[in-house]
């Protein structure tokens, strides 16, 4: 039962974050993260695939997560790739434009993702990629995981804008320190005593 309980949650968090990125974010072409950005690298500077990149660069940060945040984190995290993928897929088709104006989408989009990628760290999962990273800092160094989330997205942000386009990339910033406040927000907030106890069961 705690599994099924853990499993629906992750299935709700890993939801929510790719119907932000699917919905506000993909359509304005805003990265969603460090991940996307060093595809968007590598593609540029050496045109390799932006899903081997992708590919490559989650199994090893997977590799990372199995010896630094255990196996069960891991197979989360997996979990969680896939429920946030096939979303995206599911949603993007029926997009014909983007909702409203890039800096409206924008703030509701960041706000939407930081909640999601806030409920799946809390349940000591994330959605692969930086966010197994962050996870890793935040673990060895004690630093909230949303700031390390930021500057390491950050840092790759600005390399691409450097050398690819600065002007998305500027968006993807903004979307980042956002989605980043939320984030830690969420993993810091109380939760009350009954939903204190279900959390116990399932972590």
């Amino acid at each position: 039962m705690n599994i099924f309980m853990k499993l629906i949650l992750l299935g709700v968090a890993a939801s929510v974050q790719g119907f932000a990125m699917a919905i506000f974010l993909f359509p304005h072409y805003i990265p969603s993260g460090g991940a996307a950005s060093v595809s968007v690298l590598m593609n540029y500077l050496f045109k390799i695939p932006f899903s081997i990149t992708l590919l490559i660069l989650n199994a090893s940060l997977l590799i990372a997560a199995v010896k630094w945040l255990g196996k069960s984190n891991a197979l989360w995290t997996i979990y969680c790739v896939i429920v946030t993928s096939a979303i995206i897929d599911i949603l993007s088709p029926f997009l014909v434009e983007p909702v409203s104006n890039v800096f409206v989408d924008l703030v509701i989009g960041a706000i939407i993702f930081g909640v999601g990628v806030g409920i799946l760290f809390r349940l000591g999962a994330s959605s692969g990629g930086m966010d197994i990273l962050a996870l890793i800092i935040s673990k060895t160094r004690g630093v909230p995981p949303g700031r390390a989330l930021f500057f390491i997205n950050a840092s790759v942000l600005l390399l691409t804008a450097l050398l690819v386009d600065w002007k998305i990339i500027i968006f993807a910033i903004a979307c980042q320190f956002i989605s980043t406040r939320v984030l830690d927000v969420i993993y810091k907030l109380p939760i009350p005593t009954v939903i204190t106890k279900m959390y116990k069961q399932i972590t």
